[in-house]
């Protein structure tokens, strides 16, 4: 597993999004019923606008003191993640996380986006990648010769 594609063909292509109208607090409560840290937002045209997620509302809600109820995603979102495509390396993700202390990335094949990957995706990938690559090891040193 070294590529984006690989990540996204295990944990699959779909997102959830919202429209940059709806609330912070209806965001919310989706991420919350998804069990997830974020979501897309993705306007009528379903063209990409960007990403809302835990951190925005703590941030950009809690600690200035306005109402979830009455911000809409469009005010918070952050736009300017920068985009992966399919065949960018694991490695070169976790290295524009740690870079832009972010935590998603959203993917693209062009100007379609295809899914948005998290940190939590990348650790795991490289995880796996170093289990085999010990494995691999393993089964080298041990083989007759």
């Amino acid at each position: 597993m070294n590529k984006v594609e690989d990540i996204l063909a295990t944990k699959g292509y779909k997102t959830i999004s919202v429209s940059p109208d709806t609330t912070v607090l209806d965001a919310l409560k989706l991420m919350a019923d998804k069990n997830i840290g974020s979501v897309v937002v993705i306007d009528s045209n379903n063209d990409y606008k960007g990403i809302v997620s835990e951190r925005d509302y703590s941030r950009k809600i809690v600690l200035r003191g306005k109402s979830s109820s009455d911000t809409q995603v469009k005010d918070i979102m952050t736009s300017d993640f920068p985009k992966v495509a399919l065949y960018d390396t694991v490695d070169y993700c976790m290295q524009l996380m740690t870079d832009n202390f972010i935590r998603y990335l959203p993917v693209f094949s062009g100007e379609e986006l295809k899914g948005i990957i998290s940190i939590g995706d990348v650790v795991k990938a490289t995880i796996l990648q170093q289990q085999e690559t010990i494995e691999h090891l393993d089964h080298y040193i041990h083989s007759p010769r």
